[in-house]
């Protein structure tokens, strides 16, 4: 009777502890999609939104960024962020800012004002894929460049150089 009582404990907690374990397995497997899309979409929209900053001030006109998809990846990548990705992700708003302030009042023709501006998005891009790679996968390697958002500095001046952008004209 003893083994018996013993075999059923024995049982029941086995079932308990594989339940707790499951879904704590579950909750990290949800977490880690959760993140991956909240950080997919997020730079998705952090590229439209600097492609067409950038274009805008490349082609001497008036920016025409639609806000509220970046606005909408923004708020819902704060519900499942690691602490990093977020901190990474409100510098790279906090450059987006300094970009769209150049735009207040006036046209910006000067690329000298754009090329901190440019820099800053670069480093904080970087730091941003890196924080979110580190979020979804402690093991991933640190990133030295990264493929897509800001373009290398050199294209910029090119394309403003050649005649394509203002400085050419």
């Amino acid at each position: 009777m003893i083994s018996t009582a013993g075999g059923v404990a024995a049982t029941i907690v086995g079932v308990i502890a594989g339940g707790i374990v499951g879904r704590r397995s579950q909750n990290r497997q949800w977490l880690q999609e959760s993140r991956t899309a909240a950080y997919e979409k997020f730079l998705r929209a952090f590229g439209t939104v600097e492609m067409e900053l950038r274009h805008a001030f490349l082609e001497k006109r008036r920016p025409a960024v639609v806000w509220e998809p970046f606005n909408a990846a923004l708020q819902s990548m704060c519900l499942v962020a690691s602490r990093e990705a977020a901190t990474a992700a409100e510098q790279l708003c906090d450059i987006i800012e300094e970009f769209t302030i150049l735009f207040h009042g006036r046209q910006p023709t000067d690329i000298e004002e754009l090329r901190p501006i440019h820099s800053g998005l670069h480093e904080a891009h970087l730091k941003f894929v890196n924080a979110a790679r580190r979020s979804l996968d402690t093991s991933q390697e640190h990133l030295a460049r990264t493929l897509g958002g800001p373009s290398p500095w050199h294209g910029v001046e090119s394309f403003y150089a050649r005649g394509d952008g203002p400085g050419g004209e």
